[in-house]
């Protein structure tokens, strides 16, 4: 039976691919393989509501996590984000895989701390963090065969305010091929295209950069297996998990709310109150409100956000409540409407100044030259590679959903996910082996 191994990166593009087509390692395994050249996300299309789907072929409202951070009622902004692996409603493909008797490996992928799997080194340390113990974060979350045998020797790399988790992972990654028997599938998830994007904003001459050391990367890996001899037994897989859209401007819908009354401060700015506060997904936002059964308030707020989609300068392009969005996009969670703009503009969640437009903040991942994390149908959409002894050289789709790969992967390791919401895009597979299951 082959292998799987699973290259991903954070904020990769569908228009990434002409440029991908022109670097040395991406280039061919564009040429050898097979393209599903759009891939949508998720709704929001928020990292690890994305990662989550990947994994899982499931959409939000099955596998539970809706937002990067742990929404709760009660109007807490800026929470904790998902961490462990007991968060995710729905088994992934490695419990799966594990269940039919192969080993598993996961580097640096979220919503992954304490999984069962063989191997483990979650995203799990805060991604502001930049102090000198992130092992606090990793210790019981990571499996130990890892942090006994490569903490002492790779830590120095997600360590102080210039850490690279990307370097770390890279590391793992290189050293856990060359040291064991290559796991039957295996995950490895870079973030720096993202970092970048948020920075810099989708297109720009440092993303280019970027996206080459991405190359760099891939093919280190690529020729540890060819010097491993595993590389023609082993389907590799290059996917996204969301695109990216420049941002023009930042509305402060907190600042909005306020203003119209539905929430409450004292002299120090300090939250004392509300009937409805807004959490930023990025291109969108959740509305909660502080009590879902009063139905009174609920239309008065749906009224005031409805008048949104009229204003020149905001334009919303619907105002959705959770029933709504759960029919639309499998989209459910605590909150009780969901909202995007037709502009390219992110949502803030500061509760002051009185104006209602902020300014970006580069590298915010709410916030910065461009973002993500609203409604997969207007944003840059992503997609997904594959090459290898189960993939059709040259095939080609141009369009399907992100639940779509966990079944298809899954395929490749020579089993069927049942009970998900993708399917397998037998088009790139072999005829021969896509019969097989």
């Amino acid at each position: 039976m082959s292998k799987l191994l699973v290259f991903c990166i954070d904020a990769l593009c569908a228009s990434d691919i002409e440029k991908m087509r022109t670097m040395p390692h991406f280039g061919p395994m564009i040429e050898n393989g097979a393209l599903v050249r759009n891939i949508m996300p998720v709704c929001p299309a928020l990292t690890y509501c994305c990662h989550t789907s990947i994994l899982t072929g499931c959409y939000v409202d099955q596998h539970g996590v809706c937002h990067n951070e742990r929404l709760r009622r009660g109007g807490y902004l800026h929470e904790p984000w998902f961490s462990k692996k007991r968060e995710v409603l729905m088994p992934t493909l490695l419990d799966k895989a594990r269940e039919h008797g192969l080993t598993t490996c996961s580097l640096s992928w979220p919503v992954s701390g304490g999984a069962d799997y063989d191997m483990n080194m979650p995203m799990i340390v805060p991604y502001d963090y930049t102090g000198w113990q992130p092992e606090r974060w990793l210790d019981g979350s990571a499996t130990s065969n890892l942090m006994d045998r490569y903490f002492f020797k790779h830590g120095r790399y997600i360590m102080g305010p210039d850490r690279s988790l990307d370097l770390f992972t890279m590391a793992l990654a290189l050293d856990i091929l060359e040291d064991f028997d290559q796991p039957d599938v295996m995950l490895v998830k870079m973030c720096d295209l993202d970092s970048c994007r948020h920075t810099y904003g989708v297109h720009h001459e440092k993303v280019d950069d970027q996206l080459r050391k991405h190359d760099a990367e891939f093919s280190a890996i690529v020729e540890t297996l060819r010097r491993k001899g595993t590389l023609d037994e082993t389907n590799l897989v290059i996917l996204g998990d969301h695109g990216m859209t420049d941002v023009r401007d930042v509305l402060l819908l907190n600042v909005l709310l306020r203003q119209e009354g539905f929430l409450r401060m004292d002299a120090a700015g300090k939250l004392t109150g509300f009937d409805a506060i807004a959490h930023s997904t990025g291109l969108g936002a959740y509305v909660e409100l502080f009590n879902p059964e009063d139905s009174a308030m609920k239309e008065k707020v749906r009224a005031f956000l409805e008048t949104l989609k009229d204003d020149p300068e905001i334009q919303l392009s619907y105002v959705m409540d959770a029933g709504q969005a759960k029919r639309e996009y499998r989209l459910a969670g605590p909150f009780d409407f969901f909202l995007t703009s037709r502009l390219p503009i992110s949502f803030g969640e500061q509760l002051t100044p009185d104006t209602r437009w902020g300014s970006q903040i580069p590298g915010d991942h709410k916030i910065g030259a461009a973002t993500h994390g609203g409604d997969p149908n207007r944003e840059e959409l992503t997609t997904f590679l594959a090459c290898g002894p189960d993939v059709k050289k040259g095939a080609q789709v141009d369009r399907r959903s992100m639940v779509d790969e966990a079944p298809t992967m899954a395929r490749m390791l020579g089993f069927d996910m049942l009970g998900v919401d993708g399917a397998v895009i037998e088009e790139i597979l072999r005829s021969s082996y896509a019969n097989k299951a």
